[in-house]
């Protein structure tokens, strides 16, 4: 049995058993994570906007661990100090995103990964058993354009964009400058099925704008830049 493992190790390199942490909902992390694999040791930039947490469902913190940095956007007041504690590297703004400079109410769950902007939502929500709105915030927003204009620094590629704010994904796409900025991959969540695709105006949008759809879990769609 000994001779055998030997001979096994031999002819198979190690590094094919070598395990990942995801730290995102529904592994995202691992699915972007396949999309570098020929770029060993790269070191790029993200955007994320509904952060929600340094590590918790974070589709980014696997990547800062491999010593990548970006932009954390999250309205969440109270997890702020705790991204300037573990993300240090990054820039963390605790601001929304919408199409204009305004201040609009931020719903807080007892859940905070269901945090939002959205009245519709968090009033459907809030009317569940399990989750409950504890409190209402009035939360800076403004256009992503504006904040990458300010926070990005000069001449950085944008690697990949994440989005998760809670049923307002189209809003921040369209708030961008796709003439100015474009990540090579963009992460949102929408539950369309494969088969319904064109009901997506998510969809729809991102491929007016030169992307296209490269995989898909069961809430997150993944986009890259048509070259």
């Amino acid at each position: 049995m000994r001779a055998l493992k030997k001979l096994f190790l031999k002819y198979i390199p190690l590094h094919y058993f070598k395990s990942y942490t995801s730290y995102s909902q529904e592994g995202e992390d691992m699915v972007l994570r396949s999309f570098y694999e020929g770029k060993k040791n790269y070191k790029g930039f993200f955007i994320d906007v509904g952060a929600h947490h340094p590590f918790r469902f974070s589709n980014t913190m696997f990547f800062y661990k491999k010593g990548w940095r970006g932009i954390n956007i999250e309205p969440t007041p109270t997890v702020i100090k705790q991204f300037k504690i573990f993300r240090g590297r990054d820039i963390t703004l605790n601001i929304g995103i919408s199409n204009n400079k305004e201040k609009l109410t931020f719903y807080c769950f007892n859940e905070p990964a269901l945090n939002g902007f959205s009245k519709e939502i968090s009033t459907l929500r809030d009317q569940s058993d399990r989750y409950k709105i504890i409190q209402t915030l009035e939360v800076q927003t403004l256009p992503l354009s504006e904040v990458l204009d300010k926070h990005l620094p000069e001449d950085q590629k944008i690697d990949f964009l994440t989005i998760d704010v809670e049923g307002l994904d189209l809003q921040v796409l369209k708030s961008n400058n796709w003439e100015k900025y474009t990540p090579e991959y963009i992460l949102v969540e929408d539950r369309v099925d494969l088969e319904n695709l064109a009901d997506s105006e998510i969809y729809r949008f991102l491929k007016s704008v030169n992307y296209r759809l490269v995989a898909k879990t069961e809430r997150t769609l993944f986009f890259k830049l048509v070259n």
